[in-house]
């Protein structure tokens, strides 16, 4: 499983999951230092990436784009499916990020690249996925990420995105205005806890949702799947 650009545990309470990220501190991100760290919490995770696969339904002949995979958490539960895409890429910027990544079958591959400047031709995927990524990015690299994946997917194929949504318990929705209000003014590890809805911004971008779902354990996401409309591509 080449890296190109580079030489289930017990379920905790929603409610200890903010206060830890809380606690955890409002230094702004450093993704290199943070790799081991981010691997371990993964099982968070889980849920949420089992579910927006489960929507999407990746085909075995059908190729596959995963945008701030990160330690390929995602590539892994795809791995772990019966019939698996032929072709699946995970892109991040951090190649320490990258290099936890389990071993991936033969044929996929991991890039360093920028979500907001993929390095591949238009129409290039089937199937793209971006989780938990859009609510930490501000406006501008946001609307930079979905056009980008608007133009690398083809005519018609899917995106599904996770982003943090607001909890179900009733302590956690008591707490989610103070932690949104702390949430919005950071750019370390509180910024993981933005909430986002990205239906409009990707309707925007030509995208047409076909469905969403929410989950409740581990952290609080929505997963949406949207249908590639859009016919921009660069030149």
């Amino acid at each position: 499983m080449p890296i190109v650009g580079v030489p289930v545990a017990p379920r905790r309470s929603q409610v200890r999951l903010l206060v830890g990220a809380i606690l955890g501190g409002m230094a702004a991100i450093d993704w290199a230092r943070e790799a081991e760290r981010y691997r371990r919490q993964d099982w968070l995770e889980r849920r949420a990436l089992r579910e927006v696969l489960r929507l999407l339904e990746p085909g075995t002949d059908e190729d596959l784009l995963d945008v701030a995979t990160g330690p390929a958490s995602l590539l892994a539960e795809l791995a772990m499916m019966a019939r698996p895409p032929r072709v699946a890429v995970g892109i991040d910027t951090s190649p320490e990020m990258l290099a936890h990544a389990p071993e991936l079958p033969a044929g996929w591959e991991l890039r360093v690249a920028d979500a907001t400047e993929l390095p591949f031709a238009d129409s290039s995927f089937d199937v793209a996925t971006a989780t938990y990524l859009l609510h930490l990015l501000e406006p501008d690299a946001k609307r930079l990420a979905i056009a980008e994946l608007a133009r690398v997917l083809r005519p018609g194929g899917r995106l599904g995105t996770v982003t943090v949504g607001p909890p179900r318990g009733p302590l956690g929705r008591l707490a989610w205005p103070a932690i949104q209000a702390l949430a919005r003014r950071d750019r370390g590890r509180m910024a993981a806890l933005r909430d986002l809805d990205p239906g409009s911004e990707l309707s925007a971008a030509g995208f047409r949702e076909v469905s969403r779902s929410r989950t409740g354990s581990g952290y609080p996401s929505l997963c949406l799947v949207c249908v590639n409309g859009s016919r921009q591509g660069r030149g």
